[in-house]
């Protein structure tokens, strides 16, 4: 689609591309005529309007002098972002952002989620992902609905992984009551959430009712940090018909700041899980 903004992991890519040509003190001529193409053609990858082949790559990382090992397989990662899963490809025909937000939840260190009024989607069960998605008035039709529940469950995998992301997720009271998909969904829901609770990766907490008025009233937001430095923090905020991101500094340390606020007024891990087993055997 003409215009459509470059996957986040190509504009890593290419960002990162020109700034070790600038360290070499190379020009973009000098790139081309390393790898044998027209300038153009570095131009277009250097915009992150065009892939790069692992060959050309490696050619062009050994002409900067890039030897350090972590910066070479980092960028051969990025690259080979190209062979997307199928899944992934499908859900991106219903919410092209949702490239960008799998880079992201792949890539972090750190996934701190605070969500006021859903259970967060990396913690939800399939039925009660089903019931969020097929609530009326949907667009999604039957197809869209499965790409992307599919990739709701495919996301989850993360969490499994040898070296899974930090996940601190911050939900309140009421988001537990809502009896989406109906009770005995919500129950194997909440029954969910106090398994994930065990999980290593995972921090949970809640915040209670009784807390009163806080800064996530009115906004829910996903905050990714990242151990490479050279990749700012990212916030994804998302809307009914994908997500929006914010990558400048002013704007996550403002989500920061209010994260760590509602981290301070919600209940510790353990009476978090309590509560939500309280609601869970009310239901």
């Amino acid at each position: 689609m003409a215009g459509t903004q470059p996957p986040v992991w190509r504009r890593r890519l290419a960002g990162k591309l020109v700034e070790f040509r600038e360290q070499a003190g190379k020009t973009p001529e000098e790139a081309a005529e390393r790898i044998g193409c027209h300038r153009t053609k570095i131009n277009r990858i250097e915009n992150a309007r065009l892939g790069i082949s692992l060959g050309e790559l490696r050619d062009l990382l050994t002409y900067y002098e890039v030897d350090d090992p972590a910066e070479v397989d980092g960028m051969v990662e990025l690259a080979q972002r190209r062979r997307e899963p199928s899944w992934l490809r499908r859900a991106a025909l219903v919410r092209p952002s949702m490239k960008d937000l799998v880079h992201y939840e792949e890539t972090a260190s750190c996934i701190r989620s605070f969500q006021n009024n859903l259970i967060p989607g990396l913690l939800q069960t399939p039925d009660y992902a089903r019931a969020i998605l097929s609530a009326p008035p949907s667009a999604l039709g039957h197809e869209g609905i499965e790409a992307l529940l599919e990739a709701r469950v495919k996301r989850q995998e993360v969490l499994e992984r040898a070296n899974p992301p930090r996940l601190h997720a911050i939900l309140i009271e009421s988001s537990l009551r809502v009896q989406v998909g109906g009770l005995s969904v919500m129950r194997r829901q909440l029954e969910h959430l106090e398994a994930m609770a065990d999980h290593p990766a995972v921090e949970l907490q809640t915040i209670p009712d009784q807390a009163g008025a806080h800064g996530g009233l009115n906004c829910a937001f996903v905050l990714f940090s990242f151990p490479n430095p050279a990749y700012p923090e990212v916030v994804s905020v998302e809307h009914r018909t994908g997500m929006h991101y914010m990558e400048t500094q002013d704007e996550t340390v403002q989500y920061a700041t209010i994260f760590e606020s509602l981290r301070s007024i919600a209940l510790g891990p353990t009476e978090s899980i309590e509560l939500i087993g309280q609601v869970r055997k009310s239901l």
